[in-house]
Parts: structure tokens; sequence; C-alpha cells
């Protein structure tokens, strides 16, 4: 890997949806939205539902959609375990609405603190998906 370059990887349950060498990574982190260069600090965060922008020759390359996760950093290295990751032109606007209204439904009538977390995340993802699919 050159030293203008930090390695990516970006993986869901399912598969590795991306590894290669990229010149940043931004991360919707939970405390903020965070930039890996090369020779960045060691972190872990965890990652809110949010857009990872994926940097090459100065501009956005890739645009992906994570639900949350977590991420580590190393000075060569940003990797990310996604819940569920898609590219944004994936993201359905209808079925987003309709889990959202679904999810919504859901914390209505939980029944305990375990049921109205999942319902709390679950519009948390529904809400930015919509918010990211309106461009």
């Amino acid at each position: 890997m050159a030293d203008d370059k930090v390695g990516f990887e970006l993986v869901s349950p399912e598969r590795l949806l991306l590894s290669e060498d990229v010149e940043m990574v931004v991360v919707p982190g939970a405390e903020g939205d965070f930039g890996v260069l090369p020779r960045h600090m060691p972190m872990i965060s965890t990652v809110r539902p949010g857009v990872i922008r994926v940097f090459e020759n100065g501009a956005v390359k890739d645009s992906i959609f994570v639900s949350g996760g977590f991420a580590e950093v190393t000075p060569e290295r940003c990797t990310v375990l996604a819940d569920q990751a898609m590219p944004l032109d994936e993201i359905d606007r209808a079925q987003a609405e309709q889990s959202l209204k679904e999810a919504r439904e859901d914390l209505a009538d939980a029944k305990d603190e375990t049921e109205s977390n999942a319902a709390k995340k679950a519009i948390a993802v529904a809400e930015a998906m919509l918010q990211v699919s309106q461009g």
C-alpha cells in the first residue's frame, strides 16, 4: 500500500462489500462523522445509520448506506463491520417509508424496554434511509 493511501474494508454479515486502498474514508460515527486518512490514530467507534463516503482523487468515489455497526481504525487501515450496507442507488424510498411506519407501530406496541429499543433503532435506520434517498 502506498503511503498516501489507507486500506478500507466494509464488511456486512453476508459478505465483504469493499476492500481497497483509498485516499480517505468518512464514516458516520456515533459521536459524529470522522474522516480516516493514512497514519490515523488508532480508535474504535460505533457507527450510526448514515453514509460512508469513499474518496479518491479528491472526490467522492463511492457512497454506501450503513444501518449501524462498528469501525476499527489503525494507522494503515479502516475496517467497518456494518449491520447492513447498500449503495445509495439501491435504497427503495417506498420500502423505507413502509419500514418507518411499521417501526413506529412497533414502538407504540412495545411491551418492554427490549422491544422499545429495537423499534427505536429501526426508526433511526428508516429515517436515515429516507434522508439520504432525498439526495
